[in-house]
């Protein structure tokens, strides 16, 4: 068997770094020492793989129990590819985001916002063989948090990935075109490279839209290279 062929190194411009002064709690849970450069070998270039039978699929927060949530109704859809433009088949792509309020499904969660009983936050999708995914959300709403005077978060969803490999791991955030709020934001602004930070913004589809029923937001996503989707916080 020949030796896998190592993931590209991505610019280190384009991807957040650990210790952001912007960003407080970086301070508190960034390396302290030197960091170790891991060789690319087999388990970190094809494993875990997770097997859609038994990990299953929720590809529609809407709604809970048939119980529509409170606010917009949106679909966001895109494509996941490697660092040459392949795409990413089988992968297992976890979302998790705050309601319409603001409010994440979590009991660390004491924002002054309502809760909505019909809205968990959560999905997980799988890719297919064209590494595309899709999913039925509600637009979430912003929220402030306690990183600086008067700061809030512009609105966002999470994203969890498991690519090929561990290499291929990716947690990252999707915002919106237009938020006032990421000129603002430090988590967001971490990110030095322009058109690194523009790749973690969706784009409203008129193609992804289903008429009479909800807006389309494309978001696609490169796993590794320099390409790369801005990994959070890196």
């Amino acid at each position: 068997m020949s030796d896998p062929v190592p993931y590209r190194r991505p610019d280190p411009a384009t991807q957040p770094p650990y210790d952001a002064p912007s960003y407080g709690s970086t301070h508190k849970r960034h390396p302290k020492q030197p960091m170790l450069r891991v060789p690319h070998t087999l388990t970190e270039t094809t494993a875990p793989r997770f097997d859609q039978r038994f990990y299953g699929t929720q590809a529609d927060m809407s709604q809970v129990n048939g119980k529509g949530a409170l606010g917009e109704r949106i679909i966001v859809a895109g494509r996941v590819t490697d660092e040459d433009g392949r795409p990413c088949a089988n992968t297992m792509v976890e979302v998790w985001q705050a309601n319409a309020s603001g409010r994440y499904h979590h009991p660390r969660d004491q924002h002054d916002a309502p809760l909505d009983p019909n809205f968990e936050g959560r999905a997980r999708i799988f890719t297919d063989a064209d590494g595309r995914y899709s999913f039925v959300s509600i637009k979430p709403g912003a929220y402030p948090w306690r990183n600086h005077h008067n700061a809030w978060r512009p609105i966002h969803i999470h994203f969890g990935l498991h690519g090929a490999g561990w290499a291929q791991r990716m947690i990252t955030q999707m915002y919106f075109p237009g938020d006032p709020l990421l000129a603002l934001d430090p988590i967001f602004n971490t990110t030095a490279d322009e058109a690194a930070r523009n790749r973690l913004v969706s784009s409203f589809d008129l193609d992804v839209t289903k008429p009479e029923w909800a807006l389309g937001y494309r978001f696609d996503i490169v796993l590794r290279g320099r390409d790369a989707t801005p990994f959070e916080n890196a």
